[in-house]
């Protein structure tokens, strides 16, 4: 286990509100946000019924400016926050959807390295890894995307360790997961990290979402 998580794990025994904080930007993929969004937000509300904890996480969606965001298929999206008057982050999720805006955004850049550097652990969904790997947040690690994006991020990063294959690949601090609903098993995954099996497995029974818990990942590698 490192330290990253060993300070999430005593924070949650001291029963303090772990921040989660899912980027938005134009084009984003809607479930890549709005999966994780209701893992963290249903998984709350879960652990106030069954653990008694008060608030375990509290999600936001964090634009560059607190304006409208237009998703992808036209869905608008008015983030909590913008990149100025973010709280620190306990957990960054990066989705993914179509990522030449951020990519080509230095502001978006800097937030997302930022935030990185603060929070105890940071996660990609689909081509969310492509900000990752373009910042260098994946060097020496294993990570994963979209099939449909495997080859290109490896052509792009070939020094990377692309895994095809895997819904979700857990590295410590960092973890990837692959395209769109595969955001939902990863979160739950990170539910079970910090609040533990039982806990992310009544999570995806309250949202009717079939899930194993841990057997599916490639976790620690």
């Amino acid at each position: 286990m490192n330290h990253q998580f060993e300070d999430i794990a005593a924070r949650r025994a001291r029963l303090h509100t772990l921040h989660v904080g899912i980027l938005v930007f134009p084009g984003v993929e809607v479930l890549d946000f709005a999966g994780p969004f209701e893992v963290f937000s249903v998984a709350a509300r879960v652990a106030k019924r069954d653990l008694g904890l008060e608030s375990a996480f509290k999600v936001a969606l964090i634009g560059a400016e607190r304006d409208t965001v237009a998703a992808r298929h036209g869905m608008g999206v008015l983030p909590h926050h913008g990149f100025d008057d973010t709280p620190p982050l306990d957990l960054l999720v990066v989705p993914g959807g179509l990522v030449e805006q951020p990519r080509g955004c230095p502001r978006t850049l800097a937030w997302i390295r930022r935030a990185s550097e603060q929070a105890a652990l940071t996660a990609s969904v689909c081509t969310g890894a492509f900000l990752l790997a373009q910042l260098g947040l994946l060097d020496g690690l294993a990570a994963t995307t979209h099939w449909s994006d495997i080859a290109e991020l490896r052509a792009e990063f070939p020094h990377l360790d692309i895994r095809a294959n895997t819904p979700w690949v857990d590295q410590g601090r960092i973890v990837s997961s692959a395209g769109i609903s595969a955001g939902i098993g990863m979160s739950l995954h990170l539910v079970e990290r910090v609040l533990g099996a039982t806990l992310a497995a009544a999570t995806a029974r309250q949202m009717e979402y079939d899930w194993t818990p841990s057997t599916q990942s490639s976790k620690y590698q």
